[in-house]
């Protein structure tokens, strides 16, 4: 049993989702210390557990240590099944977490899946749902594995609520390299100020704190009120889509945080990912290693690697045979190269 410490690296929840993956598709079994030893708050939290409980349904998995507040667990998975799911958190923790922990195991399962995810689809720490519509999934087809999302209602903290359908399309025989030097010429550009039951005075603050430091033409910019969700909810998003990759740049709304902060951290990624004309930025660059490490390998350029990004390296390589090299090439840039063996 692969034995593995949970207080490494960034030390946070995506070494056990990570972990729960990679178990799924090698059918390796392990256990997972020091749970999210690194935060305020440690052990398992109900996203967590229902990552977990995710896991086990999708894989047949038989589980101890499931259980709030949890510092350990043991996972022994079994076959992975395709089939229809429905997953939920139960509050506003994030769904789109969920479905990172078993998308790997549905793109190698032996047939289609449906899966209806439950929780917060616009979390801070976590990829929004228009990153896995706009970025993370076009990339992923190219892979092989063809999925598609549809957005029933968004769900902000702290009333979560939100709700999507995942359609996934395992890889078969259909696997091929991603290679991501460049990002191409820029293609759009938009920046959209999602509303939820908030005045539109709270977007456009948004939207010209963004257009001040970005010359951008006027019908980039967007407000778009969804009022679906449960509760008042809000994020900034920056889109920059290239010949050969879209990227997303999100801020999200807070009562405690200015509009104009909001505005400015969405505005500081996308800055640095513009300048340093790389093709994937800095949270993409970890959301593609396991996709790529289960398909053809490839490689891409990208911003000097986050703790999270070496963090996931070193727990897939725990699990998978797979050469994965970072190499700064110059200035902010670096490749990233992701060999099966």
């Amino acid at each position: 049993m692969i034995v593995i410490d949970g207080s490494r690296g960034e030390g946070g929840g995506q070494i056990l989702r990570s972990s729960l993956a990679l178990s799924m598709v090698t059918g390796k079994p392990f256990r997972i210390e020091k749970i999210r030893a690194g935060r305020k708050t440690p052990g398992l939290l109900r996203q967590h557990l229902t990552s977990v409980r995710a896991a086990a349904a999708v894989s047949g998995a038989t589980v101890t240590g499931d259980e709030l507040g949890s510092q350990r667990l043991e996972f022994t998975p079994g076959a992975i099944k395709a089939g229809a799911y429905h997953f939920a958190v139960g509050t506003a923790g994030s769904a789109m977490l969920v479905f990172q922990t078993v998308f790997p195991a549905l793109m190698l399962a032996d047939g289609p899946s449906e899966a209806t995810f439950e929780g917060g689809t616009h979390n801070p720490m976590a990829p929004p749902f228009e990153f896995l519509e706009r970025t993370f999934l076009p990339l992923v087809a190219r892979i092989g594995a063809k999925a598609s999302v549809e957005l029933t209602r968004p769900g902000f903290f702290p009333a979560g609520g939100g709700s999507f359908t995942a359609r996934v399309e395992p890889f078969g025989k259909r696997k091929k390299p991603l290679e991501l030097d460049e990002r191409g010429k820029i293609q759009h550009r938009n920046v959209t100020a999602l509303i939820s039951h908030l005045p539109d005075a709270v977007g456009k603050r948004e939207l010209e704190t963004v257009a001040k430091k970005l010359s951008w033409a006027e019908e980039d910019f967007r407000i778009r009120r969804d009022d679906r969700s449960v509760g008042p909810g809000n994020a900034l998003m920056i889109e920059v889509g290239s010949e050969n990759v879209t990227e997303v740049f999100t801020g999200f709304g807070d009562r405690n945080v200015r509009s104009e902060a909001v505005a400015e951290a969405a505005l500081a990624e996308a800055k640095a990912y513009l300048a340093a004309e790389v093709a994937v930025g800095e949270h993409l660059a970890d959301q593609l290693l396991i996709p790529m490490a289960l398909g053809a390998g490839g490689r891409f350029t990208t911003l000097p690697p986050s703790r999270h990004t070496e963090t996931n390296i070193e727990t897939i390589r725990t699990f998978l045979d797979v050469d994965i090299q970072c190499e700064k090439v110059e200035g902010r840039v670096w490749r990233v190269t992701v060999t099966p063996r």
